[in-house]
């Protein structure tokens, strides 16, 4: 018996000329993901508490910047309050668990950088001031070119590492064995903080030995903080010097040094990469 496809055939016809007529769906231009990178820890994950989550992690996500975080970077209320870059890593940081100030600081500055290449590209065109004639004037410097210092360059200093994410150095002229940690971002808040009060109070700034005091946590097994404290202000500075490059030495961060060229006078050395205001906000 002959099969009748007419209105089967007339059906499908119809359905593939609806199909052809129907609007393409348009696309939102709110679909679309912010791109995302990992960033390499200088501290590859060590000195954290094991409860902290970058404890071991090499690595750590953030998003690229938006311009909500250019709002956030140039808030005037956050600059106030010390703020700003506090709430601009907690925004860029993928894993919410991670709080900005218990990061050691060679990884958050690892972080800034990145951070900023994201936003701005690698090029940093910054005010300089060349320390041979004094000229002023713009200098471009490649944020590509940085490296990862791991914080193991101790030379003679004979520096220790507990296992507990401290250090133990024996101070060379009272011979008083210092046992110390790692500077956070909530150590560089307060002392930043505490520099603004003394300076709006006229009273002496004490940027060496607040971050001394902040960095002990023992002298020959006592931890007790008023010790320490009257310790730091009271101590040789032959020892003050040491005790800070010792800091300095273990402290694994990112290495900006590069290549300083005066463009008056050809004077040429190597040069910290300066970050000034010009860093999150460059004029474009």
């Amino acid at each position: 018996m002959a099969r009748n496809n007419t209105g089967r055939t007339k059906t499908s016809r119809t359905q593939k000329t609806e199909a052809a007529k129907a609007p393409p769906v348009k696309k939102s231009v709110l679909d679309f993901v912010t791109p995302t990178e990992f960033v390499e820890l200088p501290s590859g994950g060590r000195f954290y508490d094991e409860s902290h989550p970058l404890h071991g992690q090499e690595t750590v996500e953030i998003r690229f910047m938006t311009a909500r975080d250019e709002d956030i970077l140039t808030s005037q209320t956050l600059l106030r309050k010390g703020m700003a870059l506090e709430k601009f890593l907690q925004g860029v940081l993928i894993d919410r668990t991670i709080n900005p100030s218990t990061l050691l600081i060679g990884d958050r500055n690892a972080i800034l950088v990145a951070a900023r290449i994201t936003g701005y590209g690698p090029d940093y065109e910054t005010s300089t001031t060349c320390p041979s004639c004094g000229n002023k004037g713009l200098f471009s410097f490649n944020l590509n070119d940085s490296t990862i210092y791991s914080g193991e360059d101790t030379g003679d200093l004979e520096v220790d590492e507990t296992g507990e994410g401290t250090f133990t150095t024996t101070l060379p002229m009272t011979k008083v064995q210092a046992e110390f940690r790692l500077l956070t971002g909530q150590d560089e808040t307060f002392i930043s903080k505490d520099n603004a009060r003394r300076k709006k109070a006229s009273a002496l700034e004490s940027n060496l030995t607040t971050q001394l005091s902040r960095c002990i946590v023992a002298l020959n097994g006592d931890t007790d903080k008023s010790i320490i404290n009257q310790f730091v202000e009271l101590m040789p500075a032959f020892d003050s010097r040491h005790i800070r490059n010792a800091i300095k030495a273990v402290t694994p961060n990112i290495d900006l040094t590069q290549d300083y060229s005066c463009s008056e006078c050809g004077y040429e050395q190597e040069m910290e990469v300066p970050f000034t205001t010009d860093f999150f906000w460059p004029n474009k």
